[in-house]
């Protein structure tokens, strides 16, 4: 079999508190992940650590790499980790290699002193905020059930008078999915935010562990979640929570945040679904594997080296190897990891084959392809009605943008092509 080569360039979430986390966010489908370690006391060891730099730095056939830390909380580790990241970093980066950092984080433990670091080394920040207090608290708690919405406000405060760049990271579930206007202009108005991310919550329920251990007085629902949040860490069943996101809920947040957005915002705020989609009308790299065509090429590693063939299948089934055995490249170039990536193509059923938006969506995530087709055939995305209703809406929009690009003009002239066509 000839030796398969290593793609030029590839992502790593390194997780050095695996699914530690100070929060207990009810959807959370990472925190079931601390199963798969059961003796761990999930810090990641120095040994791990320096590795990790090391290997994926010499992996990477790029002018400019990006090393990301996420969680369960990275920031669990403490500020002399990330120090020490910075330092080896520095120490293995290639001549004129240029090496970014990004930090995942629910921001409870910023301080001055975190900001000040953050600021110092260029740390772009995710900041993980659902809206405004009461859709934010709606799911996102501390372990006792308590409110963490000031904590958050307090650190995006810290982040912009420390001048970090952040972004924000929030997710769409059934208590924010029908306010999309007021969470963007929160996020606008009162959070400050330029860059925002929104990540659609789809909960699966494994139905098959219904049976008469169920907690007492609960729910089958109920009884779900409890089985999930402490025994469960794989993804099956083709059933959601109740607080799982529709289809069509995504489809109308989308497409409603869309029209406020290109109305009025395009150049001044970035919505990573939009940038993404834009690079699809383009013909250029989308910058998401989500819409991508194939994938394989955005990894997890475990706080002990284990490396994950991708964030939402840390599970045993996907378990490429430990770098401390292996070396990083040879496990992302393994026939097993690019075979994963060339799936999300391959096994697309027809009906997504032959939709109009297809070049725009690709099938979405593999996590998410648990339905049937109208015909019967397996692995429709869960939320593929949102995505044919929400490429479709934004398509006349995109060609003129995506216009605008080619002939060397900016694609915030769309604002006026909207305006003065009376459009939305």
């Amino acid at each position: 079999m000839p030796k398969v080569q290593s793609p030029l360039a590839f992502h790593v979430m390194a997780k050095p508190t695996g699914a530690k986390c100070n929060l207990d966010c009810s959807y959370c489908f990472y925190l079931t992940k601390e199963a798969l370690y059961p003796d761990s006391d999930f810090r990641m060891r120095e040994d791990v650590q320096r590795q990790y730099i090391r290997q994926y730095i010499q992996a990477q056939h790029i002018p400019e790499v990006h090393i990301t830390w996420q969680g369960g909380e990275p920031t669990l580790m403490g500020l002399d980790f990330f120090r020490r990241s910075v330092k080896l970093a520095q120490q293995y980066k290639k001549f004129g290699m240029q090496v970014n950092y990004a930090l995942q984080t629910n921001g409870l433990l910023l301080t001055e002193e975190w900001c000040q670091f953050l600021r110092l080394n260029n740390f772009l920040v995710g900041l993980s905020m659902d809206g405004p207090q009461a859709l934010h608290d709606a799911f996102r708690v501390d372990k006792g059930g308590r409110t963490t919405f000031n904590h958050v406000m307090r650190a995006a405060r810290m982040l912009k008078e420390h001048q970090v760049d952040f972004n924000i990271l929030c997710t769409l579930h059934a208590a924010n999915a029908e306010h999309p206007l007021e969470i963007y202009h929160f996020f606008r108005d009162e959070v400050g935010a330029r860059f925002i991310q929104f990540i659609p919550i789809v909960e699966r329920l494994q139905e098959e562990h219904w049976n008469k251990d169920s907690p007492s007085n609960s729910s089958k629902e109920e009884f779900f979640s409890y089985k999930t949040k402490h025994t469960f860490y794989t993804q099956s069943g083709n059933r959601v929570s109740s607080r799982s996101i529709s289809a069509e809920q995504y489809g109308n947040f989308l497409s409603a945040v869309f029209d406020e957005w290109v109305r009025n915002d395009v150049g001044k705020i970035f919505v990573q679904l939009f940038d993404v989609a834009l690079a699809n009308w383009v013909g250029a790299p989308p910058g998401l594997c989500i819409h991508s065509e194939t994938c394989g090429n955005a990894l997890a590693l475990e706080h002990n080296g284990d490396l994950y063939a991708c964030d939402h299948f840390v599970e045993p089934a996907y378990l490429l190897g430990n770098i401390k055995q292996t070396p990083m490249v040879e496990l992302v170039a393994s026939p097993v990891q690019r075979q994963f990536g060339l799936n999300k193509r391959d096994h697309l059923p027809r009906f997504c084959q032959e939709c109009p938006v297809r070049f725009a969506c690709h099938g979405g995530c593999p996590k998410d392809r648990f339905n049937a087709t109208p015909d019967g055939e397996p692995r429709l995305n869960y939320l593929c009605a949102g995505y044919r209703h929400f490429f479709a809406h934004i398509g006349e929009a995109m060609q003129f943008m995506a216009g605008e690009i080619r002939h060397s003009r900016p694609p915030a002239n769309v604002m006026t092509f909207i305006h003065n066509n009376n459009h939305r």
